[in-house]
């Protein structure tokens, strides 16, 4: 009796994979909605006029609180 710990045929190499397909290609024409949105930056939430409100907003009160601790703590 073989008392190895895994049989011969879990020792022997796993199959080899297909060989890779190119990816099907996707047209721009063939999706209408990329063509209505348009590419934005990552700064793009930065130029909206109430986020730069708020921001500004909690600059203030930092800076604020800043010069009261500063001067009057």
């Amino acid at each position: 009796m073989d008392m190895t710990p895994n049989p011969p045929a879990e020792l022997a190499e796993p199959p080899s994979a297909p060989a890779a397909t190119a990816p099907p290609t996707v047209t721009v024409a063939a999706l209408p909605e990329a063509r209505l949105t348009e590419q934005k930056g990552c700064l793009y939430a930065l130029s909206q006029p109430p986020l730069m409100f708020f921001l500004a907003f909690i600059a203030i009160l930092l800076a604020i609180t800043g010069a009261h601790d500063l001067f009057l703590g």
